[in-house]
């Protein structure tokens, strides 16, 4: 079903996902058809196509077709949203985040608040964490009158939590505006965005759902529609709408010229990855989630570190603190560790977090992984430890 190489041990689908070998096939065969007829394909074919799998998704994520919009990655979909509101973001206004946000959006959080004189207040989240009633509690507490924007993660990149996500945006909408950064939700649990309610919820579909790079999604609540537009203004700026069109999905389906192909075969991705589990995608996330908890233990023994988080705030991904790290901040992200397990043929994420020498470890499960590769993860981790 993959082109995996059999001489890793890919245990970081949360950054990376693997595409199924009949989902490259069909992607192949769309470029093809385009390369076959450069001009007509975008004229007659292109818009067609991107309807039929922006159908596959709505129903997928428990969406109206009429709020989605097909974007390149999650990052993209926050800085899309954020850039939308920056207009009206007036001098000590805040944007409200957690202390484990993806840097990435952290970064354009920061960089659209300074622009108008505002700023970004950051919640700090408990990690280890007792409760998912502690985030909810945390977060609300931080929200005061002057914040015009919550930004929330469904999953957490650095510390793989599920966020209480429902709780949140029924406390804070419709009065103040909910952004979720769902990067790593789609396919590693359910969705339901009509029933979630927030005003955004952008996520990737090439972790879990196994699309190509370059398949995201925004989702966006009709009353915020008209304001929303893309980071890249084309032609539905102005161009005439045809009865029943809207220009919101217009400005996001046409940036400019680019590569659609991972747009296009998401349904494919869905139905590959659904099919490849007798319980369909149910069956697929339940199994997932009950060999990345089997791992977890299984590491947290091996490394004698206690379990940071209840089991109901686990999907597909845990996470578990490391021993610090030693000698010099190497700066950025990640850890040394990373390139020691690279070398030995593992594929896990150590992340310096949240700040040098602390480190944590982010392991991923999905179908063609099996217990055995966390055990030799976690023996290789105890060596270099040693």
């Amino acid at each position: 079903m993959w082109s995996l190489s059999p001489g890793m041990h890919h245990l970081n689908h949360g950054s990376f996902g693997a595409v199924p070998v009949e989902v490259q096939a069909r992607q192949s065969e769309w470029r093809s058809r385009w390369e076959a007829n450069t001009t007509s394909f975008v004229a007659k074919e292109l818009t067609p196509a991107v309807e039929v799998a922006r159908e596959a998704l709505a129903e997928f994520v428990g969406a109206d077709a009429a709020g989605l919009v097909f974007v390149r990655n999650a990052s993209q979909g926050v800085a899309s949203v954020v850039r939308s509101l920056e207009p009206e973001l007036q001098p000590d206004d805040e944007i409200v985040t957690t202390s484990h946000d993806y840097n990435a959006v952290r970064q354009t959080l920061q960089y659209s608040a300074a622009k108008r004189d505002a700023s970004v207040r950051v919640v700090d989240v408990p990690f280890p964490i007792e409760e998912p009633s502690q985030v909810v509690a945390a977060v609300l507490e931080q929200v005061t009158a002057r914040t015009k924007l919550v930004v929330i993660d469904h999953v957490t990149s650095s510390t793989g939590l599920i966020f209480p996500i429902s709780e949140i945006v029924a406390a804070l909408e419709p009065d103040i505006p909910v952004l979720i950064d769902g990067a790593h939700g789609p396919g590693q649990v359910p969705l339901r965005l009509e029933e979630l309610g927030a005003s955004w919820y952008t996520g990737n579909l090439h972790k879990w759902v196994c699309s190509p790079k370059g398949a995201a999604f925004l989702h966006t609540r009709q009353d915020r529609r008209e304001m929303t537009v893309p980071t890249v203004i084309s032609h539905a700026w102005n161009a005439p709408m045809a009865e029943g069109s809207s220009r919101y999905q217009g400005l996001f389906d046409w940036t400019g010229t680019d590569d659609m192909s991972p747009w296009l075969v998401v349904p494919e991705s869905i139905g590959a990855v659904g099919a490849a589990h007798p319980g369909g995608w149910p069956g697929v996330m339940s199994r997932n989630h009950d060999l990345v908890v089997e791992a977890r233990g299984l590491l947290a023994d091996i490394l004698d570190v206690e379990e940071p988080a209840p089991e109901e705030m686990i999907g597909s991904m845990a996470a578990l603190p490391l021993p610090d790290g030693t000698g010099q901040d190497p700066g950025g992200l990640l850890s040394p560790l990373n390139s020691e397990l690279l070398d030995r043929g593992l594929e896990a994420l150590v992340m310096i977090w949240p700040s040098w020498p602390g480190q944590i470890l982010r392991v991923s499960a999905h179908l063609y992984n099996e217990i055995g590769e966390y055990r030799k993860l976690g023996e290789t981790l105890s060596d270099l430890a040693g």
